[in-house]
């Protein structure tokens, strides 16, 4: 008999539809959604939030080891990110000028701006200690994650 395994993607929105129903902070909501992706995504080495606070972003809610606490926008894969209003898929991170390494072990990464309102007020942040190890069903699949999650929040005055 074959066995079959269930792509996580559905199951996974499915979660964090049920995590994220009927609560609106947006840090409480970052950190269920980041601990829920860690968890559940195989060979992931670092999942977490940066917010937009001016020209910069904030490191926000996260699994895994320490991270940086300020990237300036436009700078690094979270940066370049936020500045360009796209999600970056780096295969091999040493190849990516202007790299920013919290985790010298980090081998690759994907980052996917958040939007609210249409402006964009941060980025989800995930890495991944193999070189490639995401793709095109990965980057479909965190972008429905994160319109999951900038859908349930509420934003504080700064952000409006």
């Amino acid at each position: 008999m074959t066995q079959t395994t269930e792509h996580p993607w559905k199951r996974l929105r499915l979660q964090a539809q049920g995590l994220l129903r009927g609560h609106s902070n947006h840090i409480a909501n970052a950190a269920n959604l980041s601990a829920l992706i860690f968890q559940e995504l195989p060979d992931i080495s670092w999942v977490g939030f940066y917010f937009q606070y001016g020209d910069e972003l904030i490191l926000g809610p996260f699994q895994g080891k320490p991270a940086c606490v300020r990237v300036e926008m436009g700078k690094g894969v979270c940066g370049t990110a936020a500045l360009t209003r796209q999600t970056i898929r780096v295969e091999d991170v040493d190849a990516f000028d202007g790299h920013i390494a919290c985790d010298a072990g980090a081998r690759s990464e994907i980052v996917i701006p958040l939007f609210k309102n249409n402006e964009v007020i941060g980025v989800l942040d995930v890495d991944s200690y193999s070189l490639g190890r995401f793709g095109p069903e990965d980057e479909s699949g965190l972008e429905s994650l994160v319109k999951e999650y900038t859908s349930s929040i509420d934003l504080p005055e700064r952000y409006g």
